[in-house]
């Protein structure tokens, strides 16, 4: 009887710490082979880019982050484990919900949603005082955003 407890101790030791909430992080894109999930475009310029880990492991990127925001919103929010952008001015990816974006037209993109974001305030400030265009909007702004419009 006691190696029977012991060994359902060590099982559930082992099991138990699988069960709790998986962190997900963003992974490096792949230029060679890595295709939007939303338009077909290889993803070839990576400050605009964006990433969705699903919850069962796979990840989906996007070139855009309309692209990526079109698929977002589509989604059942359980089968999303993370989502991610790139940061305009660096090599970071930042949590989509925690990233601060800038929006206008004369922001080129590669699909062409006028959309980039930033790791801080300040960086997306900055880049609006050097390039003299964008305004800074929220997260829930950029999902309120009626991206099919732009594509």
């Amino acid at each position: 009887m006691k190696k029977t407890w012991t060994a359902s101790l060590l099982i559930a030791a082992l099991i138990l710490p699988g069960c709790g909430n998986k962190q997900f992080e963003a992974r490096g894109i792949n230029f060679a082979t890595d295709i939007c999930a939303i338009c077909n475009m290889g993803i070839s310029q990576e400050p605009y880019a964006g990433q969705v880990a699903l919850a069962n492991g796979d990840y989906e990127v996007f070139d855009d982050i309309g692209c990526l925001m079109t698929y977002y919103n589509k989604m059942d929010q359980s089968d999303i484990g993370a989502a991610f952008v790139k940061d305009y001015s660096g090599d970071d990816w930042v949590q989509v919900e925690k990233a601060i974006f800038v929006s206008d037209e004369a922001i080129a993109t590669p699909m062409s949603y006028g959309v980039i974001a930033f790791q801080t305030k300040e960086e997306a400030e900055a880049y609006i005082k050097k390039e003299g265009k964008g305004n800074i909007i929220s997260f829930d702004e950029v999902k309120a955003i009626d991206w099919g419009a732009h594509a």
